[in-house]
């Protein structure tokens, strides 16, 4: 009995021990705890993406705690002057969001956030110049750049993924980018003219599709009235002729009559109006049937 009682009072006695020199830290909601042995990586409290919760945690004495930002960070890339692609020089301010996505291989290979920025800067830089050197200063600066910051974050992307960082880029954005005052006024009439010549295009090309429009619908009008006069002139020739049937008819139907019926007509249209003079003969054939009902 007295043989098991001394292990036991030992075992008791090292883990009252090691339960005394266990220590207690706090990792913070907005924090991830890298915990290192030596040097080494043990784990991580309160990753990015898991599901552990904040709070109290526990470390032996012999064991480090590096503590890293849980929310996302700026990274400032200094005012530089980028060549456009029309060659104009523009002063581009830019940021960039990120987040330490994995806490171990970010303390592996820049250890710090200002390690980290130091790394990426010289990438954002080059992201940007790459990105809008391929784009004209009109397009730059008219602030029409969602593209154009898609592209710089996904080159930057890229980079640091390359590099194996531990970070995840988020997005980057384009505070400033502005003509230096020396070349702003030439810049701004170039682009006037720029803008004139192609409202001068647009005008052009409005003025040639009225004209030919113009010209189909003269031609259209042209067609319509031809056709139309085609038609009325065959109307009139089938109504002529048959007015010169029904003409015939009456003349060998009765002859006389036909004659008196036309010579009345034509008193009608000769003297319709009151202001009409006619100077003719008195044995003038025209007025035959006023001496006589049967004429001449």
């Amino acid at each position: 009995m007295k043989r098991l009682t001394l292990p036991l009072v030992i075992l008791l006695v090292f883990g009252s021990v090691m339960l005394a020199r266990t220590v207690a830290f706090s990792v913070d909601q907005r924090e991830q705890a890298l915990v290192l042995m030596f040097g080494d990586a043990k784990r991580v409290e309160h990753a990015w993406g898991s599901d552990d919760q904040p709070g109290l945690k526990f470390k032996f004495p012999w064991e480090n705690v590096v503590f890293f930002d849980r929310r996302n960070l700026m990274l400032n890339a200094p005012a530089k002057q980028i060549l456009a692609s029309d060659q104009e020089w523009l002063i581009v301010d830019v940021f960039a969001r990120y987040r330490i996505a994995d806490p171990l291989l970010f303390y592996q290979r820049v250890t710090t956030v200002r390690g980290a920025e130091l790394r990426m800067t010289p990438f954002l830089e080059a992201s940007v110049k790459s990105v809008l050197g391929s784009h004209d200063s009109a397009q730059i600066v008219s602030g029409q750049r969602l593209d154009m910051m898609n592209a710089i974050r996904d080159q930057l992307e890229s980079q640091t993924k390359g590099a194996n960082l531990g970070v995840e880029i988020i997005d980057v954005k384009i505070r400033r980018a502005d003509l230096p005052t020396e070349n702003a006024t030439k810049v701004f009439l170039r682009m006037e003219t720029e803008r004139q010549q192609e409202a001068a295009k647009i005008r052009a090309e409005g003025e040639e599709s009225a004209l030919k429009l113009r010209a189909e619908a003269d031609r259209e009008v042209r067609v319509i009235l031809a056709n139309a006069k085609e038609t009325s002139s065959r109307i009139r020739g089938a109504g002529d002729a048959e007015r010169n049937e029904v003409y015939a008819n009456a003349y060998n139907a009765d002859p006389e009559f036909f004659a008196f019926y036309r010579s009345m007509e034509a008193y009608e249209k000769a003297l319709a109006n009151g202001n009409t003079s006619m100077v003719l003969s008195p044995d003038s054939e025209f007025f035959r049937y006023f001496g006589s009902q049967r004429g001449k």
